[in-house]
């Protein structure tokens, strides 16, 4: 059983830490708002996880993955949402009259909610739960109590991993904080998430 968790902690340590939509959304709502807005919105990443664990432990993640036009559905509003914020990305840092947080509108809105939306708006997350996650459940346990562990570790994995990421962006706030540097990183974080859009918009299933 210990080998089976250790290889588990492994793949979801790895899944975990490669780039994607989760890290463009907290990088975003750290330049925007600070390092509690983006350690709220890893938060809501977190809890997003959690929403579709519990669907997948009550067997109803299994239906949209078997779904394709529910699948599509959840795709396209993933891609969109990504795309959107993308475009405020664009937008905020458009020119050197940017200066910070008092400036976004989306600084007001619910940093646990933009973690929760994007990531809730993943079904690849579904499929990745129905379909992988089973075979990483250590023998011995039952399923709904292996994949609930399971669920779990990821949940602990990403908070860990995201959680250090945005005190990392907050211990650079200095260097964060030079105009030209945050137009950068702000335009680079833009076109990032609409890539990710793009890419969640047109992947197959």
């Amino acid at each position: 059983m210990l080998t089976h968790l250790a290889t588990a902690f492994g793949v979801l340590g790895l899944l975990t830490v490669v780039p994607g939509p989760d890290m463009a959304v907290v990088t975003r709502r750290a330049l925007v708002a600070g390092r509690g807005d983006a350690l709220r919105t890893v938060g809501g990443i977190a809890t997003g996880l959690l929403f579709w664990g519990a669907l997948t432990v009550a067997g109803l993640s299994a239906v949209l993955a078997a779904s394709p036009a529910a699948y599509l559905v959840v795709k396209l509003l993933g891609a969109g949402y990504l795309l959107l914020l993308g475009a405020q990305a664009l937008w905020q840092h458009r020119s050197a009259g940017f200066v910070g947080a008092t400036d976004a509108p989306v600084a007001a809105g619910s940093p646990w909610r933009t973690g929760l939306v994007s990531n809730v708006l993943n079904p690849k997350i579904a499929v990745f739960y129905t379909g992988l996650l089973p075979t990483l459940a250590p023998p011995g346990l039952p399923t709904a109590w292996a994949m609930t562990l399971l669920v779990l570790l990821h949940a602990a994995l990403t908070l860990a991993w995201l959680g250090g990421y945005a005190l990392l962006l907050s211990k650079a706030g200095p260097v964060l904080h030079r105009p030209r540097v945050r137009r950068a990183l702000g335009r680079t974080t833009g076109v990032a998430l609409i890539g990710f859009g793009l890419v969640v918009a047109t992947a197959p299933r």
